[in-house]
C-alpha cells in the first residue's frame, strides 16, 4: 500500500523542522564565528554546565565514529533517508504533538547532516557534568531530536489510540 507523502499536519511539522534547522545552524554559526568558542576553550557558565567545542564524527554519544569520507557520506545519506521516512510518517499523523515531535527529529537530523556536509563533523557545544560525571557534549539539533523522541514516547504511552480493558465493554 502506498502511503501519501503529504497530510494535513505536514506543513506544520515541516515548519517545525525548518525552524529547528534555522535555530541550530544560526547558533552554530554564532558559536563558531562570532563568539569564537574554538579560541576560548571551555567556558564555565554554571557549576554543572560549560560551553566547549567538540567535533563529533559519529552519532549520539560519539557512537559509530566515521573518519572516512565514505562513512561520513553514509551518515549524511542515512540522515536524509530517515528524514524522508519521518516525513511519510508525519503525513499520517493526526495530532499536533506528533507533528511537533517528528518535526523536531527531522530538523535535528538535517541540522547535523548540514554540519557533516560543511565541516566533515558535527559541532557540539553544551557540556553537562555533575559530581564528576560527564554527560556527552551536544548541540541544539541533538536536543531537538531528544525532545522529539520524548514527545513521541509521551504520545504513545499517554495519548495513544490503544484502549486497555475488556474489548466487549468498549
Amino acid at each position: 500500500m502506498l502511503r501519501p507523502l503529504w497530510g494535513p499536519l505536514s506543513p506544520f511539522g515541516l515548519g517545525i523542522a525548518a525552524l529547528t534547522v534555522l535555530a541550530d545552524q544560526a547558533h552554530k554559526a554564532w558559536m563558531l564565528y562570532v563568539y569564537d568558542i574554538g579560541a576560548k576553550g571551555s567556558v564555565a557558565l554554571a557549576p554543572f554546565f560549560d560551553l566547549v567545542l567538540v567535533w563529533n564524527q559519529g552519532i549520539s554519544y560519539g557512537l559509530l565514529p566515521q573518519e572516512s569520507v565514505l562513512g561520513r557520506w553514509g551518515l549524511i545519506l542515512f540522515a536524509f533517508a530517515a528524514s524522508l521516512a519521518l516525513a511519510v510518517w508525519l503525513a499520517q499523523l493526526t495530532t499536533k504533538l506528533g507533528a511537533v515531535s517528528i518535526g523536531l527529529i527531522i530538523g535535528g537530523a538535517i541540522g547535523n547532516a548540514i554540519d557533516r556536509i560543511t565541516y566533515g563533523a558535527v559541532a557540539d557545544f553544551f557540556s553537562l557534568h555533575v559530581l564528576g560525571y560527564q554527560w556527552y557534549v551536544f548541540n541544539i539539533a541533538d536536543a531537538a531530536i531528544v525532545a522529539g523522541v520524548v514527545g513521541l514516547l509521551y504520545e504513545s504511552l499517554y495519548r495513544g489510540h490503544k484502549k486497555v480493558g475488556n474489548p466487549s465493554k468498549m
